[in-house]
């Protein structure tokens, strides 16, 4: 009878060891792989603890870094694993989220360069349009904008200074979340909130 018991136990096993990866397995993401960071200044991306922009910043990956991308918890933000020292837990490997704007299947060329600013050496029009837009401006308390393009496929561009002849810093899909930081007549000043980038985009492209 013990014989019988413990030849029923190693069949059990071997089941076991057979049945639990094919279970694994279908619980990974099709969307599972690795994936890099692409942004178009060259800027670090923002890791946070939850996802959402009010998810607490616990990290930066570079331009260029490679990231395993688990899954996409919605349209908006990928879950990875990272490195980081979280508080309560210590040092070591946890669940994080990074904005999906910011990653790619194929790995980015090198890293972009920003120029000279447009604004330099703009004509007499373009600086009186500048001046004009500053003299109006306005500090607000800080609050969400989202972004609306003429067209859903289109993007809306976020310059260096207030003024379409201005150096495009990036470029924003419908959707996509910015933080307003002042106003003026006819643009807003904005702070990305997953890069900390600041720059300057037409209101008309925007909603509240």
């Amino acid at each position: 009878m013990k014989r019988f018991l413990s030849l029923l136990l190693t069949v059990c096993l071997v089941a076991a060891v057979i049945v639990l990866p094919a279970a694994a397995e279908d619980n990974v993401s099709p969307e599972a792989g690795y994936y890099y960071v692409y942004t178009e200044n060259g800027l670090e991306l923002a890791v946070r603890d939850e996802p959402g922009f009010n998810g607490n910043r616990v990290g930066w990956l570079k331009y260029g870094a490679r990231v395993w991308v688990h899954t996409f918890t919605n349209e908006n933000w990928a879950l990875i694993t990272y490195n980081y020292n979280k508080p309560g837990y210590g040092p070591g490997d946890y669940a994080a989220w990074v904005n999906r704007r910011f990653i790619q299947k194929t790995k980015p060329g090198p890293k972009p360069t920003t120029g000279t600013s447009a604004a330099s050496s703009s004509s007499g029009d373009a600086l009186t349009d500048i001046n004009t837009q500053f003299k109006s401006a306005k500090m607000v308390e800080e609050y969400t904008i989202t972004v609306r393009p003429t067209r859903v496929t289109s993007w809306v561009n976020v310059r260096w200074a207030p003024t379409k002849q201005s150096e495009l810093m990036e470029t924003l899909r419908a959707n996509d979340e910015l933080i307003v930081m002042c106003e003026m007549t006819d643009w807003l000043q904005v702070r990305d909130p997953d890069n900390g980038k600041v720059g300057f985009v037409n209101k008309v492209f925007v909603a509240k």
